[in-house]
């Protein structure tokens, strides 16, 4: 398992329509394996991937410095008429009604 998670931001959630779909991806993994384990996993053609990668922030509590740990993310770019199911924004229409 090369992909660990997708990244939920309202960033990710703004790209999706487009075709671009970000993933925490483990650290050793290559844009070759990526590409084919979202094929396997969701059924979609992939036309391209792109990897981040991410420096832990230097955290301080009281006395204690600590670090975060590094991530490497993968924005993987689907070809045309390709999707995966969860991205999809909840329009004006579609939220639910409540608190103003």
């Amino acid at each position: 398992m090369y992909l660990i998670k997708p990244v939920i931001t309202e960033k990710s959630m703004q790209m999706a329509p487009n075709g671009q779909y970000t993933f925490v991806v483990t650290p050793k993994a290559n844009k070759i394996e990526i590409a084919k384990e979202a094929t396997r996993l969701y059924k979609v053609e992939v036309k391209e991937v792109k990897i981040l990668r991410i420096k832990g922030k230097v955290k301080t509590f009281k006395r204690t410095v600590g670090r975060q740990s590094d991530v490497k993310k993968a924005i993987i770019i689907l070809k045309p008429g390709h999707k995966i199911p969860g991205f999809e924004m909840a329009t004006e229409d579609e939220k639910p009604k409540g608190d103003k």
